[in-house]
């Protein structure tokens, strides 16, 4: 150390004022410091080893280019070291205690004009530096500059208005700065603490990161590297690390973009879907990065909420941050970015889909539900999600599906409506009522098994100018068929569902034949056009307002039927018995559709006819 008295020297106004904000209300977490300098100390090694390439002489040359960092706990000291570009003691003064080159005046203008929205002080050895304040009752900068003429310094403060600097004997290269640390922030001072908050923020710095000797950043910032590169399982390790799991990612998205952002972006989709598994709602978990140093691990803001299943790294250089880094500033940027990655994931997913048709089945069936999710409610990327929506249909295998496109794509005649049946599974869809008319007249329908599946249906609406249709739905208008011949006869038919309208009753709203039905005798139609059987079933559930509204449904009978015509035969000879038959078949009707709430009274009704056997 020099024998020089040290110079004492006050902080320009500007920089009191910052350090007051930094301290009290810039910065929602204190552990920020720490990525802060860590950060700093990373652009210093990289400003050497540029000025390597240019100057001959670097003092201290033979220095490793590495940050060290080392805890105290005793003497409650934390010190963060590296053998960068360091300062000389103008420098010292000019990034430390004046506002001419360290960002802040921007910062601080924005702030008095409410504007906090056009600075980008990542690397910048000013605003960063301060955070340090938060925690210090002492901070202290030993500098030698990589010039070898100059001599060593030490930058003393406080934070409390002033500073001193005079020259230091010894010093190497670079910047160390000792904290010492306020009683209550002594935690920064412990092994472990550190540990924790350097792999979480500072994991994929450029350089070495050494903890009281030990080396902390050993995963690779993968996501900058070249794919071609890249192994396998170095893309498994990365994910396992990053996204905190033990499985193996199941599909990966490695992409960099300059226009219209620069982006560098590593996405990976988990083998499982654990919110499918009955485990909590996900959270966005796609980390943002700006060259390498952690933003936010879970911005809400980065991807649509239906990607919430995705893991990995966004990086990218243009994202403009507030001061402490921790906001995203620019929302209409941030949404740009948004749309890229979502645009580019969805464009893989169509590839997956066309080239690996069997592991994107894999994909969909168990990641399916969020695309679902993201028709109904992005609006913007409808159009592109809607593409990659698959269902079984009535010409698939069970357990194989189709696309939209390709229902489309079969399409002839006057089949002009993409249809499509709600159910609980095939099989219940198959041996239902609704499925015969599209049958006898080789119509497609689509088979929809999860709960979400109507909504989303309602909400898609169209595809390719088609419009979607629900098969069991009162307002489908089907082709003639030929009238086979047995059936009652038009008069008949007229005077059979008249007397079963007034028998009915309030039950039913209209009682009709039927141009659907081939070898059921009745089926119920939804005689609400906003509340389907299915959304019904669903209020109900929920308890909503209008699942107790009575149920009245339009009721279409089979003339061809043997049922009927019995009915027919009997409605006139035994009243009473047809009463209880056309009741039964109206609650057959309503067991098919899924609208049946009380069997209390269809089973004492059937008790009832048994008697007259």
């Amino acid at each position: 150390m020099s024998t020089a008295t040290p110079q004492k020297f006050e902080f320009q106004a500007e920089i009191s004022q910052l350090l007051d904000i930094v301290t009290h209300s810039l910065y929602t977490e204190k552990e920020i410091f720490i990525r802060e300098l860590v950060s700093n100390a990373a652009d210093a090694l990289e400003k050497l080893r540029h000025t390597q390439l240019t100057e001959k002489e670097i003092f201290d040359d033979r220095l490793t280019l590495e940050i060290n960092v080392t805890t105290d706990d005793k003497a409650k000291t934390i010190t963060i070291q590296d053998f960068g570009i360091g300062m000389t003691r103008a420098e010292l003064v000019e990034n430390l205690g004046t506002i001419a080159h360290s960002g802040s005046k921007a910062f601080l203008k924005s702030l008095a004009e409410g504007d906090q929205k056009n600075t980008n002080l990542i690397g910048q050895f000013g605003v960063g530096f301060y955070s340090a304040f938060m925690v210090a009752k002492t901070v202290k900068v030993y500098s030698h500059s990589w010039r070898a003429a100059e001599p060593g310094h030490v930058w003393t403060s406080t934070g409390s208005g002033s500073y001193e600097i005079e020259e230091s004997d010894g010093q190497r290269r670079g910047a160390k700065i000792v904290i010492e640390l306020k009683d209550d922030c002594a935690d920064f001072s412990q092994d472990w603490k550190v540990k924790e908050i350097l792999e979480r923020y500072s994991a994929f710095v450029s350089f070495p990161i050494n903890l009281n000797g030990k080396h902390v950043n050993a995963i690779q910032a993968l996501w900058l590297r070249n794919k071609n590169e890249i192994k396998d399982e170095e893309y498994t390790a990365f994910y396992k690390f990053q996204a905190h799991a033990f499985d193996e990612p199941r599909l990966r998205l490695h992409f960099s973009a300059d226009a219209p952002l620069s982006i560098n972006a590593l996405l990976f989709v988990p083998k499982e879907n654990t919110e499918k598994l009955g485990f909590s709602r996900l959270e966005q978990s796609v980390a943002l990065y700006c060259r390498k140093v952690l933003i936010d691990a879970k911005p809400k803001n980065l991807l649509p909420e239906w990607l919430r299943f995705l893991k990995g790294v966004v990086d990218s250089e243009d994202l403009p941050l507030n001061i402490s880094r921790e906001t995203m500033q620019d929302k209409a940027l941030i949404e740009k970015l948004s749309k890229v990655i979502t645009k580019r994931f969805l464009k893989f997913l169509e590839d997956e889909a066309k080239n690996r048709p069997d592991a994107y089945a894999e994909f969909y069936t168990e990641f399916g539900i969020f695309l679902k999710e993201g028709a109904a409610m992005d609006f913007t990327h409808k159009d592109s999600i809607v593409k990659l929506l698959r269902f079984e249909s009535s010409l698939t295998e069970k357990g194989k599906t189709t696309s939209l496109a390709d229902y489309v794509s079969r399409m002839t005649g006057d089949h002009r409506e993409i249809y499509y049946l709600v159910g609980p599974n095939r099989a219940a869809i198959q041996s239902g009522p609704y499925l015969e008319a599209f049958k006898a007249r080789n119509l497609e329908v689509l088979f929809c098994y999860e709960a979400v599946d109507e909504y989303v249906m309602n909400n898609v609406r169209e595809f390719d100018g088609k419009k979607l249709a629900a098969a069991d739905h009162a307002d489908v208008k089907l082709s003639e068929l030929p009238k086979p011949e047995g059936a009652l006869s038009d008069a008949d038919v007229a005077t059979l569902t008249k007397w079963m309208k007034d028998t009915l009753d309030a039950r039913v709203s209209e009682v009709k034949a039927s141009d659907r039905l081939v070898d059921s005798p009745v089926l119920a139609l939804n005689a609400d056009k906003f509340i389907s059987p299915h959304m019904r079933r669903m209020m109900k559930a929920m308890n909503k307002d209008g699942s107790d509204t009575p149920l009245r449904v339009n009721l279409e009978i089979n003339p061809r039927h043997a049922v009927v015509k019995r009915l027919f035969e009997t409605h006139a000879s035994s009243p009473e018995k047809a009463k209880l038959v056309a009741e039964q078949l109206l609650d057959n009707a309503l067991i098919s559709a899924g609208l049946l709430d009380d069997a209390t009274a269809m089973v004492a009704r059937i008790n009832k006819l048994l008697e007259s056997v």
